[in-house]
């Protein structure tokens, strides 16, 4: 018999969902939480649920959040409670995020005499995709009662048993966006009667790599990636319109506005050279996660009870976008990295990837720690 939490992953994990399509996600969790006699609220966002440990404590509250969304990959780890849904996955690890809340839940639910604060729960639909389920429930006000909020990303890149934590800025600026190009059909032995739309993308495309590479300074981190282009129905006719699916990261704001700007006005002058049209979607916008250096302090500090000062390494800030940005730029917040690759091996499957496995062992530690860090701060933390 494994343990709860490891049971609670290897559930969700066989049954992963995508955006706010998280039917039996929610209904597992919804089951779970009233075994639990855990009150909770579907009030906040969609398809996401808040919990509520000591709801009468409310002089202090502190949030312990976990995404629980899948991504569409084909899972290829051959593990004997892989995905029973074609097409996907739980490849980022939300399974692990949405199993270690549940079970920090039941523990601290177990003990809520002893705790004295409230502990909100939080279960939020949508990381991947948008829109945002964080900003939703952001602005369906599930941070006016919450003082602090923590959160974790499982990192198959570092041990079980270490966690990485950076204080102030910990990632990029996300932007995921589309462009769509506009032609006019002919033969494709006519094409001077056409506008290819496929030729205004790819034109688009050098021109924005060119720009970024020549108008950035070099010490600059900037990704720019084109991870789809759809257009065409036939190698004999002129394409009237193609899509570009794009995403920007960035370290810097300045550089985020400046870029998406130029991307703009590269596009429309682009189109209008070539007698065509173009427009520009914003799909989604996540802030950079910054994390409030007092949280980095207290949560430090409860880890190196459960792990030891050793196993606490520092962070080097990524290029990964992450939309916990929205809550922590409303509270007090913190988000560390969890080791999960098992020690002495080599992790060769990263993140979004159809053979990214965890070493479970670290499930617990988890646990440990975001038990640990309300134990140590119920009665309050000073951020002035």
């Amino acid at each position: 018999m494994e343990s709860y939490v490891i049971e609670a992953r290897r559930q969700l994990h066989m049954y992963p969902e995508i955006g706010f399509d998280l039917d039996r996600t929610l209904t597992f969790l919804k089951s779970e939480l009233d075994k639990m006699g855990v009150e909770y609220t579907e009030k906040y966002g969609k398809s996401s649920i808040v919990a509520t440990i000591n709801p009468e404590k409310s002089h202090f509250t502190i949030g312990v959040r976990a995404d629980i969304d899948a991504l569409p990959i084909t899972e290829e780890t051959g593990l004997p409670f892989a995905s029973k849904l074609d097409g996907q996955m739980h490849a980022c690890g939300h399974d692990a995020h949405a199993a270690i809340v549940l079970d920090t839940c039941r523990r601290l639910n177990e003990m809520r005499d002893k705790i004295n604060c409230r502990v909100k729960i939080i279960f939020q639909a949508a990381e991947e995709y948008p829109p945002s389920g964080a900003k939703l429930m952001v602005e369906d006000g599930v941070m006016d009662e919450i003082d602090c909020i923590v959160a974790l990303h499982v990192a198959p890149g570092k041990n079980v048993g270490d966690i990485a934590i950076l204080a102030g800025p910990e990632n990029a600026t996300s932007d995921g966006f589309h462009l769509e190009f506009y032609g006019k059909t002919a033969h494709a032995a006519a094409q001077n009667e056409g506008v290819d739309a496929i030729m205004m993308a790819v034109k688009a495309y050098t021109e924005i790599e060119f720009m970024i590479a020549k108008e950035i300074r070099a010490i600059d981190p900037i990704i720019f990636n084109v991870g789809a282009i759809n257009g065409g129905v036939a190698n004999n006719i002129i394409c009237d319109h193609c899509s570009m699916y794009c995403t920007l990261r960035t370290h810097r704001n300045e550089n985020e506005e400046y870029i998406l700007d130029k991307i703009k006005k590269i596009i429309n002058s682009v189109a209008e050279v070539s007698g065509g049209r173009a427009e520009f979607v914003l799909d989604k916008h996540y802030p950079m996660v910054v994390n409030n250096e007092k949280m980095v302090e207290r949560v430090k500090h409860s880890a190196e009870k459960i792990i030891g000062k050793e196993h606490i390494v520092s962070q080097i800030r990524g290029m990964g976008g992450e939309d916990f940005a929205y809550f922590a730029n409303i509270k007090p917040g913190c988000m560390f990295q969890l080791g999960v690759c098992e020690p002495g091996t080599k992790c060769t499957a990263g993140l979004h990837n159809s053979k990214m496995m965890i070493d479970e062992s670290a499930l617990e530690i988890g646990v440990n720690l975001f038990v640990q860090f309300v134990l140590d701060n119920m009665n309050g933390i000073d951020f002035n």
